[in-house]
């Protein structure tokens, strides 16, 4: 009877040990499972083109293109009288003439080229300038807007790279907006 009881005792303490164990895991389970990661997404080229700094950007930008465009066709329509010149006068002109007017030709057509290389860099120069400040002030109201609702990643579904995307991934485009004023 000795033996049955202690069989009994040892049983009931593997029991309660697995009890335990188990009881353990489930909570520990169940805690990890409470602690949810919150993954959100947000188009950032459709939000930038909503934001109102982004109408005076362009403008700006549209402005500045048109005043480089100007003078670049005036530097063509100059070019573009000499060479008239030159070819209705080339016969009547001696050789030392015609060459000093060639190379003045060759010259104004290079500097054109040149203008126009400058002018583009510049202009992406400017778009760079104008827009850095509307995307550092979208930047941080989505990072804003991520804190204060506790997500931890939020992506960007408008580069069209996505490392994870979930039907319960949340559009934060209405958040940024009303963090923006933007209706």
């Amino acid at each position: 009877m000795k033996k049955t009881l202690n069989f009994k005792n040892k049983m009931m303490k593997k029991i309660l040990f697995v009890v335990v164990v188990f009881g353990t895991m489930m909570l520990s389970l169940n805690t990890f499972a409470q602690k949810q990661y919150k993954f959100g997404h947000i188009d950032s080229n459709q939000l930038l083109s909503i934001m109102p700094e982004r109408e005076k950007a362009k403008t700006d930008l549209e402005a500045h293109a048109k005043q480089l465009e100007q003078t670049l066709t005036g530097m063509q329509s100059e070019l573009e009288r000499k060479y008239q010149d030159y070819v209705t006068s080339a016969d009547s002109l001696s050789k030392l003439i015609r060459q000093t007017k060639e190379a003045e030709l060759n010259e104004m057509q290079q500097r054109m080229q040149t203008f126009q290389q400058n002018a583009q860099q510049e202009l992406s120069q400017k778009e760079n300038e104008l827009l850095q400040p509307i995307i550092q002030k979208a930047r941080t109201a989505i990072k804003e807007v991520a804190d204060e609702r506790g997500y931890i990643y939020v992506f960007d579904s408008g580069t069209g790279v996505l490392l994870h995307w979930s039907e319960e991934s949340e559009d934060l485009m209405p958040f940024v907006k009303v963090k923006l004023g933007i209706k």
